[in-house]
């Protein structure tokens, strides 16, 4: 595994008991020598003993230094990765497929503030402006009127401005007050579990709105409807990704497909279905056979 946080330290236990090894290969924040005549410089395990990866690496330039070295296949590999993490792409993706998906507008910058006026117009406020790459809640916010809206834009416009960015696009979504937030795990194509993640009371009478766990919101398990687990499995067979974070949101009884992620966070087992690390052994064995 190409991360030590807590999917690392979650899964190493319950793999090893399916007879499944985990070390982990550092990936970011290091050297790598790059000619053959360097020195070895593979942290943790020696590259010779993976048979398989377990989702490609966040960064991708580090990646494709780290995927040459190991030379094993993943589950989930770089274009999975790649695919999930363009948020526009899986919208227009998954509404092609005829699935549910909020109202969305991209923009590509640069443009200028009339063409962002005129995608506004489409829209009631307040609307929600979310970098198109970005995870964790990073960047998302909220426009209650077009001049705070643009007002964002002219940050996002900084962003862009550097030559080094490489992602020059971001979205206008519909604002759904009230909606409850889910991520629900697909494994090997079918649904294996879901959390609701939602803020503290005291946050959300403070005004609070992202329900991200990285910002304070707690994940407790949930027996999703029939309905909202086939929209998570059709849409990881729309992104052709079998092992995918869905992100659903319900309001008044209908549900939307908000974002998928292609390296989702494990939460505890009890959250989940009984056969979950059952199913990911299996997943993992399948991949590493198939190669």
């Amino acid at each position: 595994m190409t991360t030590a946080a807590e999917t690392y330290e979650r899964v190493r236990e319950p793999l090893a008991d399916r007879g499944i090894a985990v070390d982990h290969v550092r990936a970011k924040e290091r050297a790598f020598r790059l000619d053959s005549g360097g020195r070895e410089d593979h942290t943790g395990a020696d590259a010779a003993e993976f048979d398989v990866g377990f989702v490609y690496p966040s960064r991708l330039m580090e990646g494709a230094v780290l995927d040459r070295r190991l030379s094993v296949p993943w589950v989930n590999d770089r274009d999975a990765v790649v695919t999930s993490r363009n948020k526009a792409g899986v919208l227009a993706a998954l509404s092609a497929a005829g699935l549910p998906v909020p109202r969305t507008t991209l923009l590509s910058n640069p443009v200028d503030e009339s063409v962002v006026a005129e995608a506004a117009a489409d829209f009631e406020f307040p609307v929600v402006v979310k970098p198109n790459s970005a995870t964790r809640g990073v960047g998302v916010a909220k426009a209650t009127d077009l001049d705070s809206l643009l007002g964002v834009v002219d940050y996002l416009n900084l962003a862009h401005d550097y030559r080094a960015t490489g992602d020059k696009s971001y979205l206008i979504q519909e604002f759904l007050p009230d909606a409850r937030d889910y991520r629900v795990m697909v494994v090997d194509g079918a649904y294996a579990g879901a959390v609701r993640r939602e803020l503290p009371a005291d946050a959300l009478a403070a005004g609070r709105w992202k329900h991200n766990v990285h910002r304070g919101a707690e994940a407790a398990g949930v027996d999703l409807a029939a309905e909202a687990r086939e929209l998570a499995e059709r849409a990881a067979a729309a992104l052709g990704i079998d092992y995918l974070g869905v992100d659903l949101l319900e309001r008044d009884g209908r549900f939307l497909i908000n974002e998928t992620n292609a390296r989702p966070t494990v939460d505890a087992a009890t959250k989940y279905e009984p056969d979950f690390y059952d199913r990911l052994a299996g997943l993992i064995r399948r991949v590493a056979e198939n190669g």
